[in-house]
């Protein structure tokens, strides 16, 4: 089910979704009979406009900011009746021989870690929690990586909890209800990814305190078309078709808790 879910959300991103116009564009236009070709011209057509609308600076602005700006940068000091933890939800990094760990991380994990370290200077005695697999295909998990390049960032390796097993969002909520419960937490993730983490880990019953990091949305002239435009684009479609898919599959405390066993070791 995780990799169908993967597999079937990335037919839904601007670049995949542009090939298989253009693909099926080239399939009619050559092997189809003449009246199917004004559906080809179509498909051609809604492959360019895919490709120029997600790459224009306004409507990636659009898309960006109707997310970031649901939840705001968070400076409030951390009080806390029992312990001050601060979660950052994973990302990505890269296996590169002579790297360390914060330059091994991607800018979306690094953004979200560096948010993490600053949250932590608001509270006292606060224990860090970072997460994230290996993907299936990498050495060391992503949990591990950022544990170090915390560490390099001068965090005590003492007060840093790793979830190495943890794949998903959903995952990382699980892992860290059977650590805290409901007691209150800062979450950092990223700011076009707070919303739906938001969503997530409150259907758990667990009390969030949003710290949004790493924010895409810029403004910029109107006809601006680049790449950076058409990946802001693609990270905030990649959250609507998510939430999409919680609104219609729901969560809730029981589906989580029957994905994952919670008996796993904490690492």
């Amino acid at each position: 089910m995780f990799w169908l879910k993967k597999i079937i959300s990335q037919l839904f991103m601007p670049i995949p979704l542009t090939v298989l116009f253009i693909l099926l564009s080239l399939l009619l236009m050559t092997f189809a009979a003449s009246k199917l070709k004004s559906i080809a011209k179509l498909s051609l057509l809604a492959a360019l406009a895919i490709l120029v609308g997600l790459s224009q600076s306004d409507s990636s602005y659009y898309l960006a900011n109707s997310l970031e700006s649901q939840y705001p940068v968070n400076s409030v000091p951390i009080i806390s009746r029992q312990r001050c933890v601060v979660m950052v939800l994973g990302s990505g990094h890269s296996e590169e021989a002579g790297l360390t760990a914060v330059h091994q991380l991607s800018a979306t994990a690094l953004g979200r870690l560096t948010e993490g370290v600053r949250q932590l200077s608001l509270g006292q005695n606060c224990q860090l929690i970072v997460s994230g697999w290996n993907g299936g295909y990498m050495q060391t998990a992503h949990a591990t990586i950022m544990k170090q390049a915390a560490i390099e960032l001068g965090v005590n390796s003492d007060t840093i909890i790793s979830f190495p097993e943890a794949k998903d969002t959903i995952e990382e909520a699980m892992f860290l209800y059977r650590l805290i419960g409901q007691q209150p937490f800062r979450l950092v993730t990223s700011a076009t990814h707070m919303p739906r983490s938001m969503m997530i880990f409150s259907a758990l019953g667990m009390s969030p305190q949003a710290a949004p990091a790493d924010f895409i949305a810029q403004k910029s002239v109107w006809w601006r078309i680049d790449a950076s435009n058409l990946l802001a684009s693609q990270r905030s479609i990649h959250e609507y078709v998510g939430m999409l898919w919680l609104s219609i599959k729901g969560v809730s405390a029981d589906q989580m808790v029957n994905q994952l066993s919670l008996d796993k070791e904490l690492n």
